[in-house]
């Protein structure tokens, strides 16, 4: 008599730097991580394509379930983080925190003073995150308003905050990992 049984579920997301062919799993993912504004397809193959050195894929048992996009500021030494997207099965993992340490410890990194992303006054996630991600590095946090609802988005899209998180010395990036 055989049994039918399930694969087992790993325990937790292997993360790599996504390839071309990650684009259309990204961009189901982003599509299903509300609030997050959906860009094309198009867009996530590029990102995945020619930024792979400053984006993160998780993958769990075969599909895409997180996703950072980012890129370096040319002639600055900072990165900016667009998205971090964390599908359903895998929340509740620290996973978005994870992914952010992975990036910073990329060699891409090893310059940058200082991380930036964009976040909506109303987005807790978000700022639950990225406050919990700069406290577990020992950095320091500051934002203020930067793309202003009615002077950038034509009064369709709430204000966006630049973060700014400012990252400690090398060698306690290491330590606090």
């Amino acid at each position: 008599m055989s049994r039918n049984v399930a694969k087992p579920r790993s325990s937790m997301p292997r993360l790599r730097k996504p390839t071309a062919a990650d684009g259309a799993q990204i961009w189901s993912l982003v599509k299903n991580c509300k609030p997050l504004d959906e860009n094309s397809m198009y867009c996530n193959l590029i990102q995945a394509e020619h930024f792979a050195d400053t984006c993160v894929v998780a993958e769990l048992d075969g599909e895409i379930v997180g996703w950072i996009s980012g890129h370096l500021i040319p002639a600055r030494q900072e990165l900016f983080v667009w998205q971090v997207a964390v599908g359903e099965k895998a929340r509740g993992l620290g996973l978005g925190k994870k992914m952010l340490f992975e990036l910073i410890e990329r060699d891409v990194c090893d310059d940058i003073t200082h991380l930036k992303t964009t976040i909506t006054e109303d987005n807790d996630a978000s700022w639950g995150l990225f406050k919990s991600f700069t406290r577990a590095l020992g950095g320091k946090l500051a934002d203020e308003p930067h793309y202003e609802r009615d002077t950038h988005f034509d009064g369709h899209h709430d204000t966006e905050h630049m973060v700014t998180i400012t990252l400690p010395e090398a060698r306690a990036l290491a330590d606090a990992a």
